[in-house]
């Protein structure tokens, strides 16, 4: 495998602005002591916690709050071979307070899904990573790979 010529770590503050430009991401738990990756819409609070908005009822919900999980989201260029992944990890919880609820029902996007009896989760971000692929000076075609292999 060789290491992609413009492959490098993104600081917390780049990695909040990228996920600030993309509606939607995955959230990583564990359901039933097996993984589970569900993608969803979100958005950022201003301290940088993602905000989603589930059915209180969804087996997500019931999973991932007070739990320690895992958020994706990315955006990728094929034409270009460019793009970036962050990742951010920290405790969920699902948002119990009556004053937080309003705010949140003004600024977090309804879920793309209908949905009965909506809650809110906020993952806190306790680490966030990321990474950028910017323009490689390398050829990437069928014949430059299989030189490369032989």
């Amino acid at each position: 495998m060789h290491e992609h010529d413009s492959l490098r770590t993104l600081g917390r503050t780049a990695c909040l602005r990228l996920l600030g430009r993309v509606p939607l991401g995955r959230v990583v738990y564990t359901e039933n002591a097996l993984p589970a990756v569900l993608p969803v819409n979100f958005c950022l609070d201003q301290d940088g916690a993602v905000l989603l908005r589930t059915s209180a009822t969804s087996q997500m919900a019931g999973a991932v709050d007070d739990s320690v999980v895992a958020f994706e989201a990315d955006h990728f260029d094929e034409t270009t071979r460019t793009g970036w992944s962050v990742v951010v990890t920290g405790r969920a919880t699902v948002v119990t307070s009556p004053g937080e609820i309003a705010r949140l029902d003004v600024t977090v996007p309804h879920s793309w899904v209908p949905m009965d009896e909506p809650v809110f989760v906020r993952i806190a971000p306790e680490l966030i990573t990321g990474r950028d692929l910017g323009p490689t000076t390398r050829s990437c075609t069928p014949e430059t790979v299989m030189s490369q292999r032989n």
